[in-house]
């Protein structure tokens, strides 16, 4: 629709609001190796599992499609800065193809934050 506008009225002619608008479309999205669907809900596939009586905590990403491998390591580099205790913990592992299972700590809304970044 913008770009509708955009095309039939010269940008001197269009609102400001419409112009910054055609401007943010413009930008090319990033493309990763790998995505994440989001479920029927509009929400992240990333989910809690607690294990062991508690002491165990296991944070799970399903149906990762493309590479979970680069995806994994794009995880386990940049969720928490180099050298940090979480950094050390951290345990990424790869179940059935397509999900990742993290292990280590309670980095449930790390992890939705990150991927969100992402853009995802």
């Amino acid at each position: 629709m913008l770009s509708h506008l955009r095309n039939a009225l010269p940008s001197q002619s269009l609102p400001r609001w419409a112009r910054s608008l055609t401007q943010a479309t413009l930008a090319q999205p990033v493309q990763y190796p790998y995505f994440i669907p989001r479920n029927t809900n509009g929400n992240l596939p990333v989910y809690t599992d607690i294990r062991n009586g508690g002491t165990r905590f296991l944070v799970t990403i399903h149906n990762v499609d493309g590479k979970a491998d680069l995806l994994a390591k794009d995880l386990a580099d940049s969720l928490f800065e180099s050298g940090s205790r979480e950094a050390s913990r951290i345990k990424i592992e790869i179940t059935r193809s397509r999900n990742l299972v993290i292990t280590g700590g309670r980095w449930k809304n790390q992890v939705v934050e990150w991927l969100m970044k992402k853009g995802f």
